[in-house]
Parts: structure tokens; sequence; C-alpha cells
């Protein structure tokens, strides 16, 4: 392969193969730094030796093997004062500390991990981003509106807690997997969010590896809890949002709104499987949760054969429900663009306008106005709100899509 090719192949390992090396060093050596430092020492010498001596036929074998080394050599620098004999029982002892699980899988036992309930909420999904999903600390940072140093600290002061905890590295116990559960969903909900629409600048726009990892994680987890309705509402959630993935971003590489999407492009597959599980959510007769009400919206939008054949009262209707269950401004400003095709964008303007203290900082708040004052003729403040959106925007087909949404302003 030539050198040109070398970081494409670097890269596509990197996707494929980040979570698998992570979790069997977190296995191997019990310590997330160790294990997160040694993986990312493998790739950077990917880059040089693959350029010299070719893509090894299995990179991640050769990923795995190289990162063990590096942990064991800076293991051995750190362990020059202790024990000989437990430093050689922790280097070359790979027989697994606990009795296999249910389902031996290495990276749902690493989101375990990193989703503990001694951590915090957002530090769990923050610490597994970027353990399990292998997202840098600043599209971490993007995705939780904060800044970057700010992440890397949070970051670290995570590994740290779990690491004096003493937090084992292994799947809960069948009573205590309904409880730890909703903390994982949340995660793979936002790891199959940024890879649905990546908010690192120097990524793809979309991450069809983040989106394969997070549907296959949910599925492993539904063979755990197949009554639970919130892993079938997400698992339903993530199928029917990645039915549209192809036809997501144009050949040009912009952004294309549900709107304008081809609908026969559409993996009819998928919406049928995440149809039916809506469907059997409906017939438990239970009151839903957060997911299976954004999959039953997302149900309502992919059963419509045109965009004018959606049923928007339903739509809002079920806005109106989740907000209840969770009034969080991002889901106050999803309800607002729904009440906009009801009630018009005044309307909704309105509505929207009573979230700027708590989204400012957020490109879809400034991309919704923007639309909403362009559909009411107030060009100038249209073009603003672009602009804004523009600067905030990651996504480079988003980028595109709301540059040329403000150019045709005139």
């Amino acid at each position: 392969m030539s050198v040109v090719g070398v970081p494409g192949a670097v890269t596509q390992a990197h996707h494929e193969e980040w979570a698998r090396v992570v979790a069997s060093l977190t296995r191997r050596f019990g310590d997330l730094d160790i294990a997160e430092e040694a993986a990312a020492e493998a790739f950077a010498t990917a880059v040089g030796r693959w350029a010299a001596d070719g893509v090894p036929p299995n990179p991640g074998a050769w990923l795995t093997t190289t990162a063990n080394r590096k942990a064991i050599d800076r293991i051995r620098r750190e362990n020059k004062r202790d024990d000989k004999q437990q430093e050689a029982q922790l280097l070359y002892d790979d027989d697994p500390r606990e009795p296999p699980d249910a389902i031996g899988d290495e990276r749902l036992r690493l989101i375990f991990t990193c989703c503990h309930p001694a951590l915090a909420m957002e530090t769990r999904v923050a610490l597994t981003l970027r353990m399990v999903a292998g997202l840098t600390v600043a599209e971490i940072a993007r995705a939780f509106l904060v800044q970057e140093t700010a992440m890397g600290q949070r970051i670290t002061r995570a590994k740290a807690k779990i690491k004096a905890a003493r937090i084992p590295y292994r799947m809960p116990s069948a009573e205590d997997l309904p409880a730890r559960v909703s903390g994982v969903l949340a995660v793979l909900f936002l790891v199959f969010n940024e890879g649905y629409l990546a908010t690192g600048p120097d990524t793809d726009p979309v991450r069809h590896d983040l989106t394969a990892e997070a549907i296959r994680l949910t599925r492993l987890i539904r063979a755990l809890l197949p009554d639970d309705g919130e892993v079938a509402g997400l698992l339903a959630l993530m199928l029917l949002t990645e039915a549209r993935r192809t036809a997501r971003v144009s050949a040009s590489g912009e952004l294309v709104t549900l709107v304008e999407q081809d609908r026969g492009t559409w993996d009819a597959g998928l919406i049928a499987e995440g149809h039916r599980l809506v469907r059997e959510r409906l017939a438990a007769g239970v009151a839903p949760g957060r997911y299976q009400i954004l999959a039953a919206i997302s149900a309502v939008h992919t059963s419509a054969r045109d965009v004018r054949d959606t049923d928007w009262w339903q739509v809002v209707a079920l806005y109106d429900q989740l907000v209840r269950l969770d009034p969080s401004p991002i889901i106050a400003l999803n309800r607002a663009i729904a009440v906009a095709e009801l009630d018009g964008p005044e309307v909704a303007l309105a509505a929207v306008d009573r979230l700027e203290d708590k989204l400012a900082g957020y490109h879809l708040y400034h991309a919704t106005r923007a639309d909403l004052l362009r559909r009411l003729s107030r060009g100038q403040e249209s073009r603003a709100a672009y602009d804004t959106a523009i600067e905030l925007a990651g996504n480079t087909a988003e980028i595109a899509y709301l540059t040329r949404r403000r150019d045709q302003l005139g």
C-alpha cells in the first residue's frame, strides 16, 4: 500500500478496532489509563511501521499485540521498586479473573465499567465516548457544549475514580443489570448520534462505524433484557434513523434534510424491524419511556411516503408526551420545529426564542431560528442566524447545507 493509503488504513483500523484494543488491555491490566495510553501509542506507531512494512493482514491483532507491549513497557518503568513476582503475574497472566459472562463481549463489559453508578451520568457518557467509541476529547466537548480543557479534566478524574474505587471490569449481576442499563442506553444513544451526524470537522460527516457499533451493542443488551421497553425503544429509534443514513448526505457532501431526502433510498428492512418493535411496545400496554416515544415519532416520519403525508398532529402529540418525561430544551426545540408545520413559523419562532438562554451555544438552535425567520421573510435576521449556526457547527455536511441556505437569501 502506498504511503498515501496508510493514513486511511490507520483511520479505518481506529474506527473498527479502537474499542476492541482498549477493552482487551483493560481486561488484562485493569487500568483505563494504561489501556488508553497504550492503545493510542499503538495507533501512532502503526503510521510509521505500516508505511515501511505494509499494512498487516490482521490490523486488529497487530494493534493489540503492539499495545500490549507498550503497556508492559510502561508498567515496567513504573514498577521498578515493586515486588517482581507481582509484576510478573500482572504482565504474563492472561487468564480472565472473572467467570465467563452470558454474553462474552469485551466492549460491552467496558461500557458497563465506564457507566458504573459511582460516576455522575455526564461523566459516564463522556468516559464511554472516549474509551469505547474512540472519540477525541474535542469531539466529546462539542457534543456536551463545554470547553475541551474542562472535558479532558472530567475524563481524567473519571478514570482516577474507577482506579481508586477498584470498580471491576465485568458485567453486572443479573439482579443489578436493570438498574445499570439506563446509563448505558444514554451512552449508546450519544454514540449513535455522534456517528449519524459527526461533530468533528476532520471526520466524515456520517460515521457508519459508530452507528453500527451502537446498534450492535444495543442488540446485545436487548438479548440480556428482552422485556425492557426502553432497550427495545432505543433499538427501534436507532434502526429507523439508520435506515435513512444513505440519504442523509448528497454526492457533493451536503446535508440532505428529512424534507428533501429521497425516501425510495431508505432501507426498507430496517424500517420494517423498527416499526415492528414500536408496535410491540404499544401492544404491551405499558407507559412508554423517552426512547420509546422518540422511536414512535421516528415511526410516524418513516411511515409517510411523502413529507406532505406526515401526520404532524401525531408528531406534536408525541412531543407533548415526551416533554412531560424530559423537559429538556433540546426536546422543546424539536417540538417547536413540528409545531411550525401545524401552527405556522410565527408561533414556532416564539417558542424557539424562549430557549435562547439555554441553547445560545447550540448550532441547531440558530439553524432552526434561521429557517423560521426565512419563512417569515425576515431575511436580514435569518442571515445573521445562519452565520451564527455556521460558526458553531462542526459537521462539514451541515456547514455546506447552512451556507447554501444562507446564500440563497440574496
